[in-house]
């Protein structure tokens, strides 16, 4: 029987600091999925297409606020 090892506390803090983007990336999932559904009803709309936009600059976005946290730096190093 194969029993996987709970998340440390040190796991779990790192998921909350990575949530945003996590939820920025999801975000753009669920936009991605929308253009595809769109295809089967006579395509993308304008809006469609600006909603996967902004999903995207907000992945770049929060990314860039992640990278210049001093806790994400010293857990790369």
């Amino acid at each position: 029987m194969l029993r996987l090892a709970e998340p440390t506390a040190g796991d779990l803090s790192a998921i909350e600091a990575e949530w945003p983007l996590i939820d920025a990336e999801l975000t753009v999932l669920d936009a991605e999925i929308t253009l595809i559904n769109a295809a089967d009803h006579g395509g993308p709309s304008p809006l469609d297409w600006r909603r996967l936009r902004r999903a995207e600059a907000r992945v770049t976005r929060v990314a860039a606020e992640l990278a210049t946290r001093p806790a994400a730096r010293k857990a790369v190093a």
